[in-house]
């Protein structure tokens, strides 16, 4: 890693630089190990070590951002003077107020030599336990292992200046026979935290049980949403209606709702850069101190994500320390968010259940009506008919188109157990199953 030394006398050397009347540096450095898998064999061990600096500064209220790789004094002079001159040819912001001011940032212990020291040795020992879980069923196993180290850190003008280093660790399994899949996933900071042959067992399982599956009408079911599936669920509704961008836009499903019950009272939502359920990172792409933000609580729309330049437009409004990389075309987002978890087991969802879907994952979806929070997709990885309160056989894939915000408001379990993924933005989510009353299947 380049240490905190090194970066801080880098963001202060291209600060020393700038002619602009406020200027901002952001460094994300990773140290990033990958082992992956196919028919369950090894096929690729890399590590890569990269670095990525913004320079953003403000001429009067124009902004210019540039990018670069290098810390080579050259290197930061040109990503210097194209930030610059990116500033004088755009066009005046003229809701811009300030980069933030110094603020304490609070310490949080974010890092694991486990997972920073993790050989290749260590990784294939633990994805071979998933591989001979595989290969003894019958089948293959697909997937990756990661570990990695990051080292955060913002510095601006105004004197601000903020360190954080952590750790992750990630594993993604797909198991594949002949006519089924089966997956699984977990995430930690501390590598020794992931059950290698749990996620190989319960993927194994999910594949086994998936085997020949049949077609099934189209129609509305109950569903029972494993993590995977659910986590599709918090994802698309923090990113779609719970940033200033869209609230502000008025294209968010909680405009005019803030203080209003808009989901079911079993559903809280919350964001917390702090929690170690997760992965820690205590501020924003600014610097901005993170804070536990409440969402939904028991199924009020509570608030929605600030950075500095959405919290500068509206008086009196603070920054929730949710500022992503610039430039960026989304606003501020959650990106550390939890759901809740209730009393249930699956079991008890499964029994409980007339007729329904287990559903393992759904796959490839998109947003078509933001302010009914409307989207469309489809399963994969696993999906089961229930009758009379067991999982009777696998059936086909199927695909949804379904209002999330109705769903919300019929879920009528939530899972005590949850389990932390990871979606390719890098956002991420603590979920526990959930069971819906009602979801709408469109297409086989």
């Amino acid at each position: 890693m380049i240490g905190p030394e090194r970066i801080s006398s880098t963001i202060q050397w291209v600060l020393a630089r700038s002619s602009a009347d406020q200027t901002e540096v952001s460094v994300v450095a990773t140290d990033n190990a990958l082992t992956r898998f196919a028919n369950s064999t090894i096929h690729q061990n890399v590590f890569s070590s990269n670095v990525t600096l913004r320079v953003r500064v403000v001429i009067a209220n124009q902004i210019g951002i540039a990018i670069t790789n290098s810390l080579e004094a050259a290197a930061l002079q040109r990503a210097l003077d194209h930030a610059l001159s990116n500033a004088r040819r755009t066009p005046p912001n003229p809701g811009f107020l300030s980069l933030p001011e110094p603020q304490l940032v609070p310490e949080v212990v974010g890092y694991f030599p486990a997972t920073a020291d993790c050989t290749p040795g260590q990784r294939a020992e633990s994805v071979g336990a998933i591989c001979q879980l595989a290969r003894e069923a019958g089948f293959h196993a697909y997937g990756a292992l990661t570990t990695a180290t990051r080292e955060l850190a913002v510095g601006n003008s105004l004197g601000h200046s903020c360190f954080h280093l952590g750790t992750l660790s990630e594993i993604k399994v797909t198991v594949i026979g002949d006519s089924s899949a089966g997956y699984a996933a977990n995430m930690a900071m501390d590598v020794r935290r992931l059950d290698f042959e749990a996620i190989g067992h319960e993927a194994t399982e999910r594949c086994s049980r998936g085997q020949n599956p049949q077609p099934i009408e189209p129609a509305e079911y109950a569903v029972i949403l494993a993590p995977y599936a659910t986590q599709d669920l918090v994802f698309v509704t923090t990113t779609v209606g719970l940033g200033a961008r869209s609230f502000r836009e008025k294209t968010s499903f909680v405009c005019g709702n803030i203080g209003k019950r808009i989901m079911g009272p079993n559903i809280t939502i919350h964001d917390d850069g702090f929690d170690g359920n997760g992965i820690v990172e205590p501020f924003d792409c600014e610097g901005v101190p993170k804070r536990r933000l409440d969402l939904i609580s028991n199924g009020v729309a509570s608030g929605v994500a600030y950075d500095s330049y959405y919290a500068g437009l509206e008086k009196g409004r603070r920054s929730t320390g949710h500022a992503l990389p610039p430039p960026n075309t989304s606003g501020p987002l959650p990106r550390h968010t939890f759901l809740r978890p209730g009393s249930a087991t699956v079991e008890e969802m499964i029994q409980s259940t007339g007729r329904g879907l287990y559903v393992t994952q759904l796959h490839y979806t998109r947003p078509i009506d933001p302010i009914r929070l409307t989207a469309t997709g489809m399963t994969r990885n696993g999906t089961f008919l229930i009758e009379h309160g067991e999982i009777v056989r696998p059936v086909k894939d199927l695909r949804f188109t379904q209002s999330y915000l109705k769903a919300w408001n019929e879920v009528e379990a939530v899972g005590q157990e949850t389990r932390l993924l990871r979606m390719w933005d890098q956002s991420l989510q603590n979920v526990p199953t959930v069971k819906i009353s009602s979801f709408n299947f469109t297409g086989s």
